[in-house]
């Protein structure tokens, strides 16, 4: 593309993955730091964060994304996940503890200028699927009523369902006929399509985009390694150029590509498409952003 990507699109970082430090609640140590990181760096315009469990960082990132002029979205999953949360929990009082905990991010992502949650569906059993569809229905529709009150959109992002995190939702297809259940009640739902996520669910970046096409709001792209035994094999998000890793370049030009044909290069509002890299071991989280940004340059440049 010979114009400029901020054209069309607001290109983002999730914060939460590229300094996984600050998802360790307890301590989050260097958040603001890594945070400042992040805004002064203008290749960015819009940030994706997760819970500030003190009071005084919270008020501080606050005051931070004010003055950053960047769209703020707020991540849901690292509470989900570190509580071992479900959403789609059969046991009714398992199920609340969840909603309640995506019911007080709403509040926080309001509180720090958060105008989208994004979350995740939880476990489940095949001889159970169906109840638990009901269960993450009953979830979603309760939450995306309340975050009408704040003025916040809602996006469940499609995971796996039988390799890493083996999630209710997706595949593609299944996360479509529940993004429908659930237009039919909230006007401010939809869904997260992420380029690391395809080969999990064995799907290409055409097939899963033009499936969900109608309920897309929010675009992640990164890497996985699908070797059992290898290193970061699973839903870890290691840096473009890893070992064994399956999408790079190429890959993400094609899911570009799809976007183009498909509408979602909107000049008028741009859709959030983010990096969602996460250094290995002891990796430097700024090499793997910086990397990151060379491959969406170069895909960029190609398509």
């Amino acid at each position: 593309m010979n114009e400029s990507i901020y054209k069309y699109l607001q290109v983002g970082l999730i914060h939460f993955m590229a300094y996984p430090e600050s998802t360790k609640f307890e301590k989050q140590e260097n958040l603001i730091e890594s945070i400042k990181k992040v805004l002064v760096d203008d290749y960015f315009n819009a940030i994706e964060i997760t819970h500030i469990e003190d009071k005084q960082k919270r008020q501080e990132v606050k005051e931070l994304l004010e003055q950053s002029h960047m769209i703020v979205a707020y991540g849901v999953q690292p509470r989900l996940l570190s509580a071992n949360l479900n959403p789609n929990d059969l046991d009714e009082t398992e199920r609340k503890k969840a909603e309640d905990i995506i019911i007080e991010s709403i509040d926080e992502a309001d509180y720090l200028g958060a105008k989208s949650i994004a979350f995740l569906a939880g476990k489940y059993g095949e001889n159970k699927k169906d109840e638990a569809y009901e269960q993450l229905l009953k979830t979603t529709k309760n939450i995306c009523k309340y975050a009408q009150t704040k003025n916040i959109s809602v996006a469940l992002e499609v995971f796996d369902y039988d390799f890493d995190k083996k999630v209710l939702i997706g595949p593609a297809t299944y996360a479509s006929e529940f993004a429908r259940a659930v237009r039919e009640h909230a006007d401010n739902f939809g869904l997260l399509v992420d380029l690391s996520h395809l080969p999990q669910t064995y799907e290409s970046s055409r097939f899963a985009i033009q499936t969900m096409k109608a309920y897309l709001t929010h675009f992640h792209i990164g890497n996985c390694v699908m070797k059992n035994g290898e290193k970061a094999c699973g839903d870890t998000h290691p840096r473009f150029g890893f070992p064994n890793g399956i999408n790079d370049v190429n890959e993400l030009k094609e899911f570009l590509q799809v976007m183009k044909e498909e509408g979602f290069f909107d000049e008028r509002n741009p859709y959030i498409i983010s990096f969602e890299v996460k250094p290995w071991e002891n990796e430097d989280s700024e090499i793997v952003v910086a990397n990151a940004k060379r491959t969406l340059n170069r895909a960029w440049a190609l398509l």
